[in-house]
């Protein structure tokens, strides 16, 4: 067991000596949303490890902060990131930005951060603004439960299981996408989850800050008439509590009329690799692995 206190001299489990690691929150847009602490912490650490050191530049310079600038990104964190830990070991302080917002949200700042808790170094947030709770909280819909699902994959038979996988969830659903793509989301969301309330929200904290709520039908639409600009954040509603236990009855029989070959496809066919479907086919079926195995390959 690894216990940090932050801002005490005491240690159980985490390294005496060693430095600490920041994730420090930075503007999404409105460079008024920089906390004081943020400023300050960016000036006392030995070095900031940023996604994009040209972006982060500009910030930098904003505030006149001159520490040290280094990058970090997913690229190059199989090289960057140990050396990284390594300086935090021998005593440096780190503090870790992305482009806008939290960093470690769907980046690469989450491996730094998981990299630097195992060796026991102190991992410290400096919270500041954030797309996806910004977006949940002036969309409309229930806060009550969330879930942050990050960007959709890319391809359609992934992009398929993502859907099926997420297609239960009772809790508001939030997830972030590009305007090259987001046609083709919104699209295979409606196919697969039918028109849900949701909301589309775009330049969050700037000049053109746009929220577009709706069915998800109704942005279609509207990107129909207003070609999109800027990388989207999606809020989509939860399906209800009588939804969700019709959709479970509905799993526990959907795969009865199917052979164990086409119950293991049908798995494929929504993204999952061949081990996986034979394992989820295995558990509907209340059957070892191995036999399922033996079964489908045999044929």
């Amino acid at each position: 067991m690894k216990v940090q206190r932050s801002f005490s001299n005491e240690t159980d489990g985490t390294r005496g000596g060693a430095g600490t690691l920041y994730l420090v929150g930075t503007p999404i847009g409105n460079l008024e949303d920089m906390t004081f602490r943020a400023i300050r912490t960016l000036k006392e650490v030995d070095m900031i490890a940023a996604e994009d050191t040209r972006q982060t530049r500009k910030l930098l310079s904003h505030f006149d902060i001159s520490t040290r600038l280094v990058s970090y990104h997913e690229h190059n964190k199989e090289a960057s990131g140990p050396e990284l830990v390594r300086l935090l070991e021998s005593g440096q302080s780190i503090a870790l930005v992305s482009d806008a917002g939290l960093p470690a949200i769907s980046d690469p700042g989450a491996d730094l951060a998981a990299a630097a808790a195992e060796k026991g170094i102190a991992v410290v947030p400096i919270p500041g603004a954030n797309a996806a709770l910004s977006a949940l909280i002036v969309s409309g819909l229930s806060t009550e439960k969330f879930l942050f699902a990050g960007f959709p994959p890319r391809d359609r038979k992934p992009l398929a299981g993502w859907l099926q996988q997420l297609q239960r969830q009772e809790a508001t659903l939030i997830c972030y996408e590009s305007p090259h793509r987001i046609m083709k989301t919104l699209g295979a969301m409606l196919e697969h989850w039918g028109d849900r309330n949701m909301a589309m929200v775009r330049e969050l904290t700037k000049r053109h800050e746009e929220i577009a709520r709706g069915t998800v039908s109704g942005c279609i639409a509207w990107l129909e008439e207003h070609p999109p600009l800027g990388e989207y954040c999606l809020v989509i509603a939860g399906v209800s509590k009588e939804e969700a236990a019709e959709l479970r009855q509905d799993d526990d029989v959907w795969w009865k009329s199917l052979s164990l070959e086409e119950h293991v496809s049908r798995y494929e066919e929504q993204g999952e690799d061949r081990k996986e479907a034979i394992k989820r086919t295995a558990l509907d079926r209340g059957m070892q692995k191995r036999d399922v195995y033996n079964e489908v390959m045999k044929k």
